[in-house]
This record gives C-alpha cells, structure tokens and sequence, in this order.
C-alpha cells in the first residue's frame, strides 16, 4: 500500500501539471494553436463542444420538455411516424413539428429512418414506461423559473416556487394540499430508487424496519413485497402519512406496514427497529437538522440496530455534475439541504453516536448511494 507521504506526493505533482494545462488553455494563442495542430485538435475541439454544450444545456432540457410535454415519447413508441403524423398529434405548424423533430433526432430523442420517418432514440427509449422520471422533467419547469437569474438565486433575493412546492422546506409543514402535490411526485420517484436501494441492501436478516420520513410510502412497500417476514413502521408529517395509509391499504399490505404520524423534530418515533432507513431524507435537511433527524433514528433502533441514509451524494465519481451542480442548486432553490459527500454523512453519523460506517455499492451511484452504520450493542 503506497504511504501516505507518497500519496500527498502523487497528488501534488498532479494537481501541479493540472494547473500548468489550465493556464495553458487560458492562453488564446495556445487554443489557437492546439485548435490547428493534429495532435490536439481532437482535444481542443472536444473542449470547444463541452463549453458550447454548457452554454446550450438549458435549450437541450427545454427541447426534452416539449417533448414529453407533447407526448411523443408513447407516439413514436407505438409506431414510426412521418411528419403530418407529428404535426396532428402535436398540433403544431408543419415548419415547427419539424424544427422540434430535427432537435429531438440531433439530441438522440428521436431517430429518422431511410423513409424520412422518426422513430425513438435510444435516449427517448429509457423514457418509455419510467414515470418516475417523466414526472420529474414536468416538474422541472419551477426550477427552471427559479433559475432564471441564478445570481438572484444565490443571493437569496427572491423567493422560489420549489420552497413553495416542498411546503416543509417553506415551514408549512403541515398543509395537507401541499404535501398531497409533493407527496404525488415522491410516490413516482420514489419507487425507481427504492429498488435501486433494496437490490444493493437487503433486508433478510433483519425483523423490523423504520422508514423515517417515508413519504407515501412506496419504499416501505417495495421492502413488504420482498421481505415477507419484516415488520415495518413507516414515520412521517401526519398529511403525508394520511396519504401512505391510503396507498398502502389500496395495496393489501395495511397488517404488514404501520403508519405513524409526527414531526421527527418534535414526536417521539416507534422503539425496537433493528433497522432504520433515511432514503432521500437527509440532503433535504441543513445539517444541524440532519443531525436531528439522525439523533431521533439512533434513539428509535435497538442496540445494534443499522442506520441507512441513501440517497444522491456529492462528489460521486462519474456523476460529479448531478451531486454538486444539479442537486446543489436544487436544494438551494428549495430553500435548504445540500448534497453532502460520503465523509460527511459519516461525520454526522458519529456525532449522533453511530459507528462502523461504511459505503454499500449501488448499481447507479447517480440515482443514489447508500451509508450504513451501527448503534452500539446495549
């Protein structure tokens, strides 16, 4: 194993030949003459298209909305289509049916055969019965307006309509029209990530399992269906809770999940679980009430009980832009939390007393990454 001398080594002589390549391409003559030379006219134009695509990143999601919008993810599923066909089911003008058609194809939404017909690309095809993440690009059009001077944003000048939408975020924790309009996303969200979590962690060993901040419910189902045996007690704001009650009963599983209201800040939470879970709880919290949250489920496990927290992280590898772009400025348009990484999670773990933290490896780091640890046996 290298020392750790050898280590700060290595990453000095790097982070020196990263700021000697920075200052480089900061030169005009330099990309002048890297976009010339056949050796690094590859790099310089593949830099050229990532600072265009930045740039353009905006008009591509906009493009991706209209599209899901306009429905053509189940028509072009169900069918090729020639352009009187988009222009019927869109009721758009012929010139712009296609201005959008030709946008969807160059973005790989779409694709046209021989014929002049589209089809779906295989990017429109991951959209095709994944209601979790159609609903989320419905849904970006308010943090799109509350992006719309994001300089605004991070001054805090103005209010946001994500802190509004997130009624708990905004301090109205309790209005049960807000929490059914959150609760609804969640519950088509929700169901992606809790299989994303129950494939990497299961729950065989386990009895009793609670899911704090539980939402409508559909992490605690999930882990009904494929843990026959466990118990669950399902924890959230009683309007939240009102809706899990509804879905769970309409599920059949009313006698193996109970639902309990409360504020965890406030309300004492069922005792005896040997395992509590915190799927995407803790990033929407700042930290001294994340600290809260994870003080509250140390006190509802029993002596060795696991604490679960997952959820998207910053700084994960292969998805730097989502942890720390994307759901940074989300939670700040929200109004509070913040992508946390993996170390520190494990520092507010032990601060709330739990031990012997470690990562559980996902298949899809991006949709979320998971940290478990310990309460001390008693």
């Amino acid at each position: 194993m290298m020392q750790p001398a050898s280590r700060s080594l290595v990453r000095i002589l790097h982070d020196r030949w990263r700021h000697f390549r920075v200052r480089l391409v900061a030169r005009p003559a330099f990309r002048q003459f890297a976009a010339a030379f056949p050796l690094t006219r590859p790099m310089a134009r593949r830099r050229t298209r990532v600072l265009f695509d930045l740039a353009a990143g905006f008009v591509y999601s906009q493009v991706l909305a209209a599209f899901v919008r306009l429905d053509l993810v189940q028509a072009l599923h169900a069918g090729s289509n020639d352009l009187a066909q988009i222009v019927r089911h869109t009721g758009l003008p012929a010139e712009r049916a296609l201005r959008l058609m030709n946008a969807a194809v160059a973005l790989d939404l779409a694709a046209m055969d021989a014929d002049g017909r589209y089809r779906l690309g295989e990017t429109g095809a991951a959209l095709v019965d994944n209601d979790g993440v159609l609903a989320m690009i419905a849904h970006h059009q308010m943090l799109y307006e509350d992006l719309a001077d994001p300089v605004a944003l991070l001054r805090g000048e103005r209010a946001t309509k994500l802190s509004q939408f997130w009624s708990y975020a905004g301090g109205e924790s309790h209005d049960a029209a807000a929490a059914r309009s959150y609760s609804q996303l969640m519950a088509r969200s929700q169901e992606m990530v809790a299989r994303e979590v129950l494939d990497a962690l299961p729950m065989k060993t386990h009895r009793q399992l609670l899911d704090i901040g539980g939402g409508s419910g559909a992490f605690s189902m999930e882990a009904a269906r494929r843990n026959p045996h466990l118990g669950i007690d399902l924890f959230d704001l009683p309007p939240v809770a009102e809706i899990a009650r509804d879905r769970i009963m309409q599920a059949g599983l009313e006698s193996r999940i109970a639902v309990h209201d409360g504020s965890v800040f406030e309300d004492p939470m069922p005792r005896g679980a040997d395992i509590a879970t915190l799927v995407r709880v803790l990033h929407d919290h700042d930290d001294s009430a994340a600290l809260s949250i994870l003080k509250a489920a140390y006190a509802g496990l029993c002596g060795d009980g696991t604490i679960v927290v997952a959820e998207p992280m910053a700084a994960t590898r292969g998805a730097e832009a989502s942890g720390d772009a994307y759901f940074g400025f989300y939670l700040l348009a929200m109004g509070q939390g913040r992508p946390r990484r993996i170390a520190e999670i494990g520092k507010l773990m032990a601060q709330a007393g739990f031990e012997k933290m470690r990562e559980v490896r996902t298949a899809t780091p991006l949709i979320a990454r998971i940290v478990v640890g310990r309460k001390p046996a008693s």
